[in-house]
């Protein structure tokens, strides 16, 4: 397919004209990119800061009773087992709505389908507080809502960069986004601490769902579905995007091939990897605030943020990784496939290795660091599993990923109530270990998979469309980008 008649270099020196590209306001890609940034910290906080709030909501606490006497209670007395379905019950909704969500990204447009998942989880967090002391096992829906909701929001992200995204910046840029889930963590964690002690466990939810509704606001304001509906976005930025993407991406209308897509070795591989990765991560999401507090015997202000600093450097990761990648591909010293066995395979191996050191390395310095190291370097692995699915088939790239997310969502389920069975006893070092031998185990299968498996090479049946012409189906192809 052509670029047009003006020539690929000179639209790039032109669009270089607009300003250097740390002038984001300049560049509207990047303004999409910062957005949508924020978005998925309101998407990280939204979803952990149960994390923080329950540690706060089942502490004993000094208590005056209407005769005037104090007692030690707590707000609501759920042993672990409990804890454990609450915590885990976001993810039984996330898991439904991933294939939807790539699936509606393709036929409304990511920027809707990402941003209303947004605004209805916040809105249902700011009902959490009144939710919570009906019923636990309201609240257990409500959760599940919330998590209905949010599911639709990664998927929706790899079909807004799809249309905005410049081939030679598309790992920068869906690096950019995706790390502010990790930069959410780091500000969710110390800001739920200090919420909760200074004004109470339900304000927690008050705020981070205010929140998340005001990123909705701006975003339906500054972001269009597509640089051709954008109407401020500069004319020459919206060539260099619109033919730039026009090189390797067709408009026809076509039909999603899901038997190919299902039967991919290439899908398969990224949707296990993610699995792999979705288990230890989601593990320490949610038990981490407590393991701290309880193994580690720091009080609720400090827990926030020694929880947040593993993400802090997971954020960085993600960043590294993807200019990393994009360094790695413009200079030709290894191809797609290599750049991305090299990242999460790195990621994976010191995730596995520190998180057996974390089970015997037992004290506060240790451990934190330990901790630290093994959540921070899988950023390295979720910057080469995240692009994978823009690799391999571009047109169904939210499809992709919405399948490899919905299966990377059951550690999520699984992962909490297991370790809520296992840590009968969270100041016990050994049922710890048990926790980290699991997850260390389930790395060690990323590894070898991706190894074998991972793929950054364009799959044939991703050129190959089936386009919908007057109701019939037509078959057309299209060369095979190499890697």
């Amino acid at each position: 397919m052509t670029i047009g008649t003006e020539s690929c270099e000179n639209i790039v020196d032109k669009e270089k004209n607009i300003g250097p590209s740390w002038k984001i306001w300049r560049h509207k890609r990047y303004v999409v990119a910062i957005m949508a940034f924020l978005g998925f910290m309101n998407i990280y906080s939204l979803r952990i800061n149960l994390s923080i709030a329950i540690v706060d909501m089942t502490q004993l606490k000094n208590i005056t009773l209407d005769n005037g006497t104090t007692v030690l209670k707590k707000d609501f007395d759920w042993d672990s087992k409990i804890q454990g379905y609450v915590l885990s019950s976001f993810f039984y909704g996330y898991l439904f709505t991933q294939i939807a969500g790539g699936f509606l990204a393709t036929k409304i447009g990511g920027t809707w389908v990402f941003s209303c998942g947004i605004a209805s989880t916040a809105f249902f967090t700011l009902i959490t507080p009144w939710v919570v002391k009906t019923n636990v096992y309201f609240f257990i829906v409500i959760r599940t809502i919330e998590g209905l909701c949010e599911g639709v929001t990664f998927p929706a992200i790899q079909e807004i960069w799809s249309q905005w995204a410049p081939p030679a910046e598309k790992s920068r840029l869906i690096s950019i986004s995706l790390s502010g889930s990790y930069l959410g963590a780091v500000v969710a964690m110390p800001m739920c601490s200090l919420i909760a002690s200074s004004l109470g466990w339900e304000y927690i939810f008050y705020i981070f769902g205010a929140v998340g509704l005001l990123w909705y606001l701006i975003w339906i304001i500054i972001v269009a579905s597509t640089p051709s509906k954008d109407k401020r976005i500069n004319p020459i930025e919206r060539k260099y995007i619109v033919d730039a993407i026009s090189a390797v991406k067709s408009d026809k209308q076509i039909e999603v091939p899901w038997r190919r897509i299902l039967s991919s070795t290439a899908v398969l591989a990224n949707a296990i990897c993610m699995t792999c990765e979705g288990w230890g991560f989601y593990t320490l999401l949610t038990f981490l605030p407590q393991m701290i507090k309880s193994l580690l015997g720091f009080d609720l202000n400090q827990v926030g943020f020694l929880a947040a600093l593993p993400y802090l450097v997971t954020c960085l990761m993600v960043q590294v990784g993807g200019y990393l990648a994009d360094f790695l591909l413009k200079r030709k010293y290894i191809t797609t496939t290599q750049v991305r066995k090299l990242l999460i395979i790195t990621g994976f191996s010191a995730q596995a290795i520190f998180l057996l050191l974390a089970g015997y390395w037992v004290s506060t310095i240790g451990t934190s660091v330990c901790l630290v190291v093994a959540v921070g370097l899988g950023g390295l692995a979720i910057s080469g599993m995240g692009v994978v699915p823009i690799d391999i088939a571009p047109k169904f790239a939210s499809v992709i990923y919405g399948i490899a997310t919905t299966v990377s969502t059951l550690p999520g389920i699984i992962s909490p109530i297991l370790t809520g069975y296992i840590v009968t006893d969270s100041t016990n070092i050994l049922q710890w270990r048990i926790v980290f031998y699991i997850a260390s185990g389930i790395y060690l299968f990323g590894i070898i998979t991706s190894f074998i498996f991972t793929s950054g090479v364009r799959q044939s049946w991703a050129d190959k469309e089936e386009v919908i012409v007057n109701g019939n189906h037509n078959q057309s192809f299209e060369p095979t980008e190499s890697d």
